[in-house]
């Protein structure tokens, strides 16, 4: 088993994490600055734990370099739309996070230098569209799902095709809660999609039934959508969560996946999680590649078992 078949995943440490502007309803710097430096430790802890389990499953991790003045730069999977060693770099709505734009840029030309990419693009100038959080790819049916209304223009739909010569299909956000399709939107390995109906206009949820099969539909509640529990990552057979209702739970299990929760309670109050804080770098546009994948990600998880129980088991031989 080979590191370059491994998933992959972007992160970006949290050293300069903070809420310290409003521009979506879970941010509220007042609170957080009164708690600011119990937060600050905490969201290191946490993001240490979630980069642990993500290795500990079987995924590479590369880092990018943390900067002042770019709290959100944290959310790893706005920076770009990537596929078959493409990517495709955000263009921000807001003006606080655009000032993340030219750190992005300059960590994916390193991602490019190192061969872990092959390119990276940017979009027109008057396209918005904030990397993976609104645009999610779709293996088993071919295609991205594509977010626009609070952030992401619907235009950016056209601009994805053109650059990954691959469908999209765009669905409207309409609760500013979910500002980012993948707050409410989550494709799982085997094409299961779940999804929190409240987020989306009624003509999109139309044509979201009429792509998915309902035996592939899982409809969370409100309760686990505003928990950020759609907003997780799957490697293999295990998707890592910030937090999970029984319920969900056991609806993820009915599909054959196993649900590990690590808390992300600090970037909760961004309005983000476990998905935004990374960024997958080796989808690839091949189906046959999920397979792959899976058999990897549970190699490395063996590998990684094998090596944490190495002392017991040389503590036995010496005692025989």
């Amino acid at each position: 088993m080979t590191v370059a078949h491994s998933p992959r995943f972007l992160m970006c440490p949290p050293r300069h994490f903070a809420v310290t502007y409003s521009i979506n309803p879970w941010m509220d710097p007042q609170e957080w600055s009164r708690r600011s430096h119990i937060l600050a430790q905490t969201a290191e802890a946490e993001w240490r734990s979630l980069k642990f389990l993500i290795e500990q499953s079987g995924a590479v991790v590369d880092l990018m370099t943390p900067a002042a003045g770019v709290p959100d730069l944290v959310f790893a999977a706005n920076s770009a739309v990537v596929l078959d060693g493409k990517a495709l770099l955000a263009r921000f709505r807001y003006p606080e996070r655009r000032l993340e734009e030219p750190h992005f840029a300059a960590a994916f030309d390193a991602l490019v230098e190192q061969n872990i990419l092959k390119c990276s693009t940017r979009l027109p100038a008057d396209i918005a569209l904030e990397g993976a959080g609104d645009c999610i790819w779709d293996r088993e049916r071919e295609l991205f799902w594509v977010g626009f209304g609070p952030r992401s223009s619907k235009q950016a739909a056209m601009a994805v095709e053109e650059v990954f010569g691959v469908p999209t299909v765009s669905i409207e956000l309409v609760d500013a809660r979910f500002y980012h399709l993948d707050t409410a939107f989550s494709v799982l390995p085997d094409g299961q999609i779940m999804y929190f109906k409240g987020a989306f206009s009624r003509s999109s949820l139309r044509l979201l039934h009429e792509r998915v099969d309902s035996r592939d539909l899982i409809e969370v509640s409100e309760e686990d959508a505003c928990g950020m529990r759609l907003n997780g990552i799957h490697i293999g057979r295990k998707l890592i969560l910030s937090s999970s209702s029984p319920s969900l739970r056991q609806q993820l299990a009915d599909h054959g996946y196993f649900v590990s929760v690590t808390s992300l309670s600090s970037f909760l109050l961004a309005g983000g999680s476990a998905y935004c804080l990374t960024l997958r770098t080796n989808l690839t546009s091949d189906s046959r590649s999920l397979a792959t994948d899976v058999k990897h990600a549970l190699d490395r998880q063996a590998d990684a078992d094998a090596d944490a129980h190495e002392p017991e088991r040389r503590a036995e031989n010496i005692a025989q």
